[in-house]
């Protein structure tokens, strides 16, 4: 028998009794009662996926952590279905494509989009929402500032709050993915930027990391609203919201004449159960009608048909220096449970980030082949 064919044997042989590559996944087990716990999610195995006609392998590489997980696995309403139980948990993720049967993506494309909490996905495409260029700045970056984060912070400010030159923007989660970008960009425009965060590690980081003119913490203030008066002394122009409760019934009284309130978020309202009425606090309906001001919800997912504006301009000012972030980065996909506690409670110093595998993907590791 020729030696090729022996070697070809033993190949077949070897493969045929290897176990069959798997897939980790991090699936949602029950929806939260209340606030969002660890033992919502579950890790399981299963075979890793093999790609069809017109799909493409990609292997997962970092994960992000975003707040509005908290909202995604929640049975109320929302902007966007629940993530099913038993399915992996929804991400925003960067990932390289590692085997392709589609032609606009190749191996060893890096690519932005939504895979979820796995090591592997396959995707038509549809999930996919850009191919990642190094060139624009550290790849990380697309699951911030040149991501989610930073297209939600551009259209936000500058779309919904319309800031002018020599205007005051009050910021809340002022050191958070999004809120940082904001102050920058309003720096960037000329404005007065102010922050509002949690900690006095996190003041010292809006201003010495992200420029803000000056930055508060709520948790150490007596008195918001007169912390907000003396770092404010034109009032606020443009509110970026982030939190909505306590702090931005704080920030209600100080409202210019046709001030802009962007509410992008309420991490500030406290979770509550099914069919409990939600928290009640100070109404802000005399305070908009006194300053003619307008307060309007965003969700970036409406502008993301125009994310590659965004980005452009994200990734001239990132290569410029003008904007600058702070990553927050765990290892290993079975740590993503435990990083988005962190972020709901605010411990996180910077964009969190779970890093699946960041070692190039290269071919896709063999199938194993049945000996017939």
């Amino acid at each position: 028998m020729p030696a090729f064919c022996c070697a070809s044997q033993l190949f077949a042989d070897i493969m045929g009794s290897m176990p069959a590559p798997l897939n980790r996944q991090i699936v949602l087990k029950a929806r939260p009662a209340g606030g969002v716990t660890a033992d919502l999610f579950e890790l399981v195995e299963s075979p890793r996926p093999v790609p069809g006609p017109g799909e493409v392998l990609i292997r997962v590489r970092y994960l992000s952590i975003d707040p509005a997980m908290r909202g995604w696995i929640s049975a109320a309403a929302n902007y966007s279905a629940p993530v099913p139980i038993g399915a992996p948990m929804r991400s925003f993720t960067l990932g390289e494509v590692a085997e392709s049967n589609h032609p606009n993506y190749a191996p060893g494309d890096l690519v932005y989009g939504r895979q979820g909490w796995q090591d592997w996905a396959v995707s038509d495409g549809a999930d996919i929402d850009r191919k990642v260029d190094p060139a624009d700045g550290p790849v990380t970056a697309a699951l911030h500032v040149l991501g989610l984060n930073g297209i939600t912070a551009y259209f936000g400010l500058l779309e919904v709050g319309k800031p002018k030159q020599g205007e005051t923007v009050v910021v809340s989660t002022a050191a958070g993915a999004v809120g940082s970008i904001v102050g920058q960009i309003a720096k960037i425009r000329g404005c007065r930027a102010v922050g509002i965060t949690g900690s006095a590690a996190k003041v010292r980081q809006c201003l010495d990391e992200f420029g803000y003119h000056a930055a508060l913490d709520y948790r150490a203030e007596a008195d918001l609203s007169a912390a907000l008066s003396a770092a404010c002394p034109d009032r606020i122009d443009v509110y970026f919201d982030n939190t909505g409760g306590p702090i931005s019934d704080a920030v209600l009284e100080h409202l210019n004449p046709g001030a802009r309130i962007v509410i992008c978020g309420t991490m500030g309202i406290p979770d509550v159960g099914p069919g409990e009425p939600p928290p009640v606090g100070p109404r802000p309906n005399r305070a908009l009608l006194v300053a003619r001001a307008r307060m309007q919800g965003f969700l970036v997912l409406d502008h993301m048909p125009r994310a590659g504006e965004a980005v452009a301009k994200l990734s001239h000012w990132l290569r410029e220096g003008r904007l600058r972030f702070a990553e927050d980065i765990v290892d290993g996909l079975e740590a993503a449970p435990a990083a988005l506690l962190r972020v709901l409670a605010g411990a996180n110093t910077g964009k969190m980030l779970v890093r699946v595998d960041d070692t190039p993907a290269g071919p896709a590791p063999p199938r194993a082949v049945s000996r017939k």
